[in-house]
């Protein structure tokens, strides 16, 4: 009992201090949904082989999308006529980065972490791109073929008959931020809570059962380190937000920094299930240069923070979290709350996901190949090619 005390004590620890830069990161997030089309996105990525790729690096970067969520959201992109290398910078800067886990990141973390992740994920996603289309160049011309101009806030028109002028008298700036919020602590916060909830127990045991020596001498950082944490990360289903408590009690018990950048970076981006539909967006060759290029970046980038930490003589784990210090305890106490109670229906849905349906005699049967997201790999894969009246992103963009 006094070690389970022990695991939920370091977690609420973690959460008070994660949790006004969540909320604020949820709010930004759910304003990008009503404010920023997929339609002008897509406008922008399927003519040349070098500016696409940028757009959709930096498009990606402040989306909140994880590896699942992202994967519809890029086939409707590539249905748009937008080119690989593009998707595949989509895919790689979305699932890395986005305003909620850079929030969470400076409050957990530090400002240097804070300032390499997007940086790294945007290199990374343009490199990947930039050498998708070097090596595989698609057909351009079809690239303004199908345009899904459904409207963003509340789907009141599919944008056909209704010109943008016309539209952008349908909603208010009120309404669009209310629309905004409500989407932001509803279905965003839905799609994050219990993996995020998860992460932060995962963190909190960490920091409760595993000795810092052992960490400090087997993951203290190097090479070595780089890549245990990329084969930890690639395969498993987190996401950004949810991986970075991990990440930060992996620091303070001696993994360094870039082996942990490395873990972020390369977790959200990938998972077992997401790859078996990246083989159907982008083909089997783009896919492996997807996962070669993610690897070798997220190893360099790992490799290069931990010298900017040696060359400016900081410890990580002494300036860890200080960022959440200037945050009155009150304040960080009300947001945790918030946060929990928030919290509790998308857990409830989270577990009965988990358990499935029940049959004839009331048992419950797990979902078949869960990607973690609420979608399954089946259905992620039916939206790759969508007829052009159903075009949709996934849930959460």
């Amino acid at each position: 009992m006094e070690l389970i005390l022990d695991i939920l004590k370091e977690s609420w620890h973690l959460l008070e201090e994660a949790s006004v830069y969540m909320l604020f990161g949820l709010l930004v997030g759910g304003l990008l949904k009503v404010f920023l089309s997929p339609t002008y996105v897509a406008r922008h990525l399927g003519h040349g082989r070098f500016l696409p790729v940028f757009k959709a690096a930096l498009f990606g970067i402040p989306l909140p999308l994880c590896s699942c969520g992202v994967l519809p959201a890029a086939a409707a992109l590539k249905r748009q006529g937008a080119n690989n290398g593009a998707i595949t910078a989509f895919l790689i800067s979305t699932p890395e980065s986005g305003v909620d886990s850079m929030a969470i990141t400076y409050a957990l973390l530090d400002p240097i972490m804070t300032m390499a992740r997007p940086v790294a994920a945007f290199c990374t996603a343009v490199a990947a791109g930039i050498a998708e289309n070097l090596c595989h160049p698609s057909m351009e011309g079809n690239w303004l073929r199908v345009v899904d101009n459904t409207c963003q806030v509340d789907g009141c028109c599919d944008g056909l008959g209704c010109p943008p002028e016309e539209h952008a008298r349908h909603h208010s700036f009120a309404a669009k931020l209310m629309i905004g919020t409500r989407y932001a602590f509803t279905e965003l916060w839905g799609e994050l809570a219990g993996w995020f909830i998860i992460g932060l127990l995962l963190a909190g045991i960490i920091a409760a059962l595993v000795p810092t020596a052992f960490l400090a001498r087997h993951l203290g950082g190097g090479l070595t380190a780089m890549l245990a944490m990329l084969a930890l990360g690639i395969p498993m289903y987190i996401c950004a937000t949810a991986s970075t408590p991990i990440a930060a009690a992996l620091i303070l018990k001696g993994v360094s920094p870039g082996a942990a950048l490395v873990f972020l970076l390369a977790g959200p981006a990938t998972n077992v299930t997401s790859l078996a539909v990246l083989f159907r967006i982008l083909g089997r060759r783009a896919t492996l240069l997807y996962l070669f290029n993610l690897s070798i970046f997220a190893v360099a980038a790992g490799l290069f923070i931990d010298r900017i930490y040696q060359w400016l003589g900081i410890t990580p784990a002494a300036v860890i979290g200080q960022a959440a210090e200037v945050m009155p305890v009150g304040i960080k106490r009300a947001a945790a709350l918030l946060l929990v109670l928030l919290s509790i229906r998308p857990i409830f849905l989270l577990l009965a996901r988990l358990r499935g349906p029940k049959d004839d005699h009331g048992h419950h049967h797990a979902t078949p190949d869960n990607t973690g997201c609420g979608c399954t790999t089946e259905s992620a894969a039916a939206k790759v090619a969508p007829p052009p009246d159903k075009i949709k992103t996934c849930d959460r963009f």
